[in-house]
């Protein structure tokens, strides 16, 4: 297991979930309390399921944390569109953070193809 490629994910990730807690209380801040919530599980979801990935017990256990690393990052970017769409949340762009979202997930598929060849 490659130990430069988890760690650049492992900061990514823990920077993005930084982010989606700040998102979460700007929407909580004007009174959005189901989808902050869907978006704040997802979100921190992906560093905690990438730390996991870190102490597997073999490539095929961390290629399954983190495809499931992969998985909430689709959703927290389903979340973030959800609510750049439905506008609910007025002066809160969440434009960089999807960009981000976008980025993580082409980082754990790469890192989750790779591995499963190797296994």
């Amino acid at each position: 297991m490659d130990s430069e490629k988890p760690n650049l994910i492992k900061d990514k990730s823990y920077q993005f979930a930084l982010r989606i807690i700040f998102l979460y209380r700007q929407m909580q801040g004007q009174n959005e309390y189901v989808l902050s919530k869907q978006l704040l599980r997802a979100g921190t979801s992906i560093g905690a399921n990438v730390e996991e990935a870190s102490a597997a017990q073999s490539r095929k256990d961390f290629a399954a944390k983190m495809a499931i690393s992969s998985k909430e990052a689709r959703e927290t970017h389903y979340w973030l569109r959800l609510i750049r769409d439905s506008q609910l949340c007025m002066n809160i762009d969440v434009g960089p953070l999807i960009e981000d979202c976008e980025e993580l997930i082409r980082m754990l598929t790469a890192i989750v193809k790779t591995t499963q060849k190797s296994c």
